[in-house]
């Protein structure tokens, strides 16, 4: 009896055919992003809760994220031959770390300075928050679906574009303020959560090469 092929066995996916097997940097990336999103959220929610509390949670959240970049650089370096792709991929976890990063410094700094979370800091962080979350669905979606890769880069520039009106909405009102150091000090923490806003504008965009790059 002629023995049938394992049904089990499928065809290779485009991240199967770009990452070496040793390394699965498909699930690395995925899960990088799924912590960006659980570090953001808890940012946002620690702006909400009012008196704010010293967020050493959310730095330990950023080594976390970080222990886990270095540790996909050390199998970059024994994985990869392809300068092109490792580069994309280097840099699409190191923006995603920015994003983390920026969240937490800004928390940092918004209870160093003693600034009470307004409607503009939560609002922007809302939008950071909803644009990293596309940017996890995207690079779940990465060779398996592209119609919904596409939505989710569309949804993230719009949290994007969110940000950056916001911010210049925001700063236009700030500089009418009758309390010059109280101004000081929030347009310290718009400007980075407005930073915070261009990294994921460059997560996004490194994405979104990615995809167009093994297309």
């Amino acid at each position: 009896m002629t023995q049938k092929p394992d049904a089990g066995r499928r065809k290779k996916s485009i991240l199967d055919r770009i990452f070496p097997v040793e390394y699965d940097f498909g699930a690395m990336l995925t899960t990088q992003a799924e912590k960006t999103v659980e570090t953001v959220e808890a940012y946002l929610l620690w702006l909400k809760k009012i008196p704010l509390e010293e967020p050493h949670h959310l730095k330990a959240m950023s080594e976390r994220v970080d222990a886990m970049r270095y540790e996909m650089e050390n199998q970059l370096k024994d994985a990869f031959s392809t300068p092109f792709d490792r580069q994309d991929i280097y840099s699409l976890s190191r923006q995603m770390d920015y994003i983390v990063n920026y969240s937490s410094e800004t928390a940092r700094e918004i209870y160093a300075f003693g600034v009470v979370p307004d409607a503009t800091i939560i609002k922007m962080a809302g939008e950071l928050l909803r644009g990293t979350r596309w940017v996890a669905t995207g690079v779940a979606a990465i060779g398996s679906d592209q119609r919904e890769f596409d939505r989710a880069i569309r949804s993230a520039r719009d949290a994007i574009h969110a940000i950056d009106d916001i911010y210049i909405e925001s700063m236009a009102l700030l500089f009418q303020t009758e309390d010059p150091m109280d101004a000081m000090k929030k347009r310290e923490v718009y400007h980075h959560m407005r930073d915070a806003g261009r990294a994921l504008r460059a997560t996004v965009d490194i994405l979104h090469h990615v995809v167009v790059g093994i297309s």
